[in-house]
């Protein structure tokens, strides 16, 4: 099913990444940060993508946890390592915009906050994975369900406290001009999220297969 899945959602994540810069440059200007505004369709769509690969891992962790399906904790070793990687596109891009936005790099408010804390939790769930020695699968796992229980929180962080951070509720009122560009982008980070995930679950797949051949021939001798 992965071999199969693979290569459609590569292809489709080409359309989407082909596609996005040509509606990003047409997109108008926003009033007060220009150009400078259009670092926004990176920066939503990859911690769009963050929040769905953080799903994936905190539900792959609840079926390992209780079920003790190795293909579940397969998947959420993946879906832990592309959480990271969009993770740091939000972080990295936040700030290129909220220097423009805000006239400095960072503030430490709440939406802030919380995302570098739910990214050093992703981190802290690797580390725990390499380094970790026998039962840091089941112990991950619980960090795993631990971020997923955190999305929700930073989702409406701007709605609950006073943030320098716009509020969620101004991206479903977008005018169309600055919401195509914007929804596109979200779907081609999403289906290369998807992309990635596939491809390297199979790769903890074989490296899993290939873990239990070493031992085999380890009892043999």
């Amino acid at each position: 099913m992965t071999r199969r899945l693979f290569p459609v959602l590569a292809g489709l994540s080409l359309l989407f990444f082909v596609g996005a810069p040509v509606l990003i440059v047409r997109a108008p200007y926003e009033s007060t940060m220009g150009l400078v505004q259009k670092i926004f369709y990176f920066h939503f769509a990859g911690w769009m993508a963050m929040f769905l690969a953080i799903f994936v891992l905190g539900i792959a962790s609840i079926i390992f946890l209780f079920r003790r399906i190795r293909s579940a904790d397969q998947l959420a070793v993946a879906a832990a390592e592309q959480a990271v990687i969009f993770g740091l596109i939000g972080l990295i891009t936040g700030p290129l915009w909220g220097v423009k936005a805000w006239g400095v790099w960072w503030q430490w408010d709440a939406r802030l906050t919380m995302a570098v804390i739910l990214e050093l939790i992703l981190v802290a769930y690797l580390l725990l994975r390499q380094y970790g020695g026998p039962g840091s699968d089941r112990l991950a796992a619980g960090l795993g369900i631990f971020a997923m229980a955190n999305v929700p929180f930073l989702y409406i962080s701007t709605e609950i406290w006073r943030t320098v951070h716009p509020r969620t509720s101004v991206v479903p009122t977008l005018p169309v001009d600055f919401g195509l560009p914007l929804w596109w982008s979200v779907a081609g980070f999403v289906v290369i999220c998807l992309a990635m995930l596939s491809a390297r679950r199979r790769l903890e797949e074989q490296r899993a297969t290939l873990d239990e051949l070493y031992l085999a021939l380890e009892d043999e001798a």
